[in-house]
Formats: structure tokens, sequence, C-alpha cells
């Protein structure tokens, strides 16, 4: 150690120098430099996505069935203005099982061949997927 100070002894006790052309490095950037290193590049993003839960999809019986064709019959012999929400499963893109989300709208084209519905904001709902169907007319009838 005291070799050390020998060594260094004409600049130690030597003020900090601070230049007079270049602004000082903000704290944040400084720190920065120090962060540590990622060794393992996409291993966070694959914890985090094994983290994410998903549901696993819930196919409806027999008499589900018949239920939700009687609605959605029910739906398109009334006025084409009535809104509906459709509680359809999404299947997830990266892994098993999906979310189920509502969607509302009304009801613009059925089309029987392909099962699906188009409504009036432009989404297009698989029939095989929906799992519910809610709306006013059903009060109604």
């Amino acid at each position: 150690m005291n070799d050390a100070k020998e060594r260094y002894a004409d600049i130690i006790d030597r003020p900090h120098h601070v230049s007079r052309t270049h602004a000082q490095m903000p704290t944040e950037n400084r720190a920065a430099q120090f962060a540590p290193f990622a060794a393992l590049t996409g291993y966070d993003d694959l914890i985090r996505e094994s983290e994410r839960e998903t549901e696993q999809r819930i196919l409806p019986d027999e008499n589900a069935r018949e239920e939700l064709d009687a609605k959605l019959l029910c739906l398109l012999r009334t006025d084409p203005s009535e809104s509906a929400a459709f509680t359809v499963f999404v299947p997830d893109d990266k892994k098993a099982g999906g979310a189920y989300e509502t969607v509302s709208g009304r009801i613009v084209r059925f089309d029987a061949f392909y099962g699906m519905l188009i409504l009036d904001n432009g989404q297009v709902i698989d029939l095989s997927t929906v799992v519910s169907i809610e709306s006013e007319a059903f009060n109604r009838v």
C-alpha cells in the first residue's frame, strides 16, 4: 500500500479535473456503462413467456351447441340493428391453450358454408369458437 502512495504521490492530492468544453455525462448514462451483461439473450423473454398463463378450451356439449344455434337463429331473424355479445375462444400462438374474449356488434353477414359471422365493426367470428351469445333480443322473445 505504501508503494502505491509513493508511486502516485504527485497526483493523489490534486483536484478532480472538470472539462470546460464538454458537459459532464448524466449519472443515468454513467450507470448504464456498468449494467450487467446479458449472457443468455432471450432467456428473460422465455421466462416471461413460461409465466404467462393460458386457459384450456372447453368444448360445448350437444345441448349447449343446440342452445347456441337457437340463439344465433333468433338473432338472424330479429331486427338487423340488434347488437349481441359473443364470447369466443382465441387460441394462443405460442403455447397450448388460449383466452376467452367477448366481441360485441351487430351481425352484418352470416356465412353458413364457412361457419363465419361478420360484424358491423369488421370483426370475423368463427362459429366453432363461440361458447356463449348474449343479447337483449333474447329477453323480448
